[in-house]
Formats: C-alpha cells, structure tokens, sequence
C-alpha cells in the first residue's frame, strides 16, 4: 500500500516546573515520519535527564519507514537500543537505578500505534471524547485493576512508583496498541507533570478547542498555575484531512472523453 501523506498540526512544551531544579523529560517531534514521544527520566545525579536523552535520541535515528509496520518495528528496535545504553549508565553508576518513561505515537497509512512503559500517557480526543489509549503502569494502576482500591480513593495518593521503564531491566515490558486515524483525531502525549494538574475534561476542552501549540502553552499555564509540582512536557497531534491530489476543474473545462 502506498504512502499518503498526511497533515498534521502539532504542538510541543516542556517545562522544568515550579519546584524541581532540573527537567528530566525529553521529548520528539518528527512529523517527518509519523513519530512522537515523550520520555520522563527518573534517578539522580543527572540520570534521569540522560536516561530520557538516550530513549529520544535513539529514536530520531530512525529512518524513513516503508511501512506502517516497519515504522513500527524500527521503533521498537530504537527503544531496545535505548534500553541497553540506559543499562550501560546505570553499570558506571554501580548499578544505580536509571531509567525513563516512554510513550511514543506513530501514525501513517491510516493507522495509529502507541508504545509505551511507565505513566507517561497518550490520549485520544474524536467525536466520541476523550479515551486515556495507554494505561499507567504504576502501583496504584494495579491496586485499581486487582479491585483493592477504587479511583477516588487514590486521587490524593502522597506516591505512585512505576512498575515498568526502559532502562531498569535487561527486557523492557512495552505496550503497544494500535487503531484506525482519522481525520481530526488529535493526540496528547504528556508526562504526568500534566496529568496530576489537570483533569482529562481539560485537556479535551484546551486540545479540541485550540490550535496545538497555543493547547500546549496554555496546559501548561495551567500546571504551573496549580503549583507545577514536576517537570510538564505536552506534544499535541491534530490529524489534518489530507489536500486531494484530483486537480480541480472549472465550469469552462472540457468534459473528459469516456
């Protein structure tokens, strides 16, 4: 199946927030391919921003796909590389844990596929709502899915580790869903700097309303309005019907012969 490419508007932030020294999130942009991501570092002494470098740097190496499924397979093989330079800082470090969230989107031919490990999220807003596509792999997650624990009750939860990153064990657990795309899905890739300010109805009412980066600039006002308690990172995606390429014909055309 041939390629058709697809217009997007898109829109990216990130911010070290009001309380925390250093930003430890990195984020990609590369409308070229299909690809977005946000990584969220963790460990200190600078690991962490390291540990996200590593995941978006690997990642913009990829090339240009010949497929949705080699887009894929050539992000998942990025993300295992990145794995085992995150591995290699942490063996310098006499194994200090190292390592940083991901979630990526891809979207091309029509499809979507996101892949992720960890809480930071990917959702996506269409005529049906807002839907959370990837789903947290955190402690308080698997409280919640086991039954322990209802949602409200964890509103106010004082910590929430995460159960899954790349970088912390030799095979890294990513999850992948895929869908259709379509015109005027938008996407909103966050760390949880976002999401523990600002309410999933927020950041549908901002994205579904706004040009991306305006979306952008004005969540993370938001975050930083209620205290910006960690670093925010945003990248919005807006899929854009795609210009027909049938060349346009006035009244004074000739009917083409049958």
């Amino acid at each position: 199946m041939a390629h058709v490419p697809s217009l997007f508007d898109v829109g990216s932030v990130t911010h070290a927030g009001r309380v925390r020294a250093r930003n430890e999130d990195s984020y990609l942009v590369r409308t070229d391919v299909g690809l977005w991501a946000v990584a969220d570092g963790m460990g200190g002494h600078e690991a962490g921003d390291l540990a996200s470098r590593i995941v978006v740097e690997s990642l913009d190496a990829i090339g240009a796909p010949d497929s949705a499924a080699d887009l894929l397979a050539q992000c998942e093989a990025r993300l295992f590389s990145a794995n085992q330079q995150i591995l290699a800082l942490s063996h310098e470090r006499q194994g200090a844990i190292v390592g940083t969230t991901t979630a990526v989107l891809l979207v091309r031919d029509g499809h979507y596929a996101c892949i992720w490990a960890g809480d930071s999220r990917v959702y996506l807003i269409n005529r049906h709502g807002i839907t959370q596509v990837s789903h947290d792999h955190s402690e308080l997650e698997e409280l919640i899915a086991d039954g322990a624990l209802s949602r409200e009750e964890v509103q106010d939860w004082p910590s929430n580790a995460i159960t899954r990153a790349v970088g912390v064990v030799a095979d890294p657990e990513l999850e992948v869903v895929t869908g259709p795309a379509e015109p005027e899905d938008i996407f909103v890739i966050c760390s949880d700097g976002l999401t523990r300010h600002v309410r999933d109805d927020e950041i549908e009412q901002h994205a579904a309303t706004r040009l991306a980066q305006t979306a952008c600039d004005d969540m993370l006002a938001l975050a930083l309005d209620r205290g910006g308690l960690d670093n925010v990172t945003i990248v919005i995606v807006r899929l854009l019907a795609p210009r027909s390429s049938e060349p346009t014909r006035t009244p004074l055309d000739p009917e083409p012969r049958p």
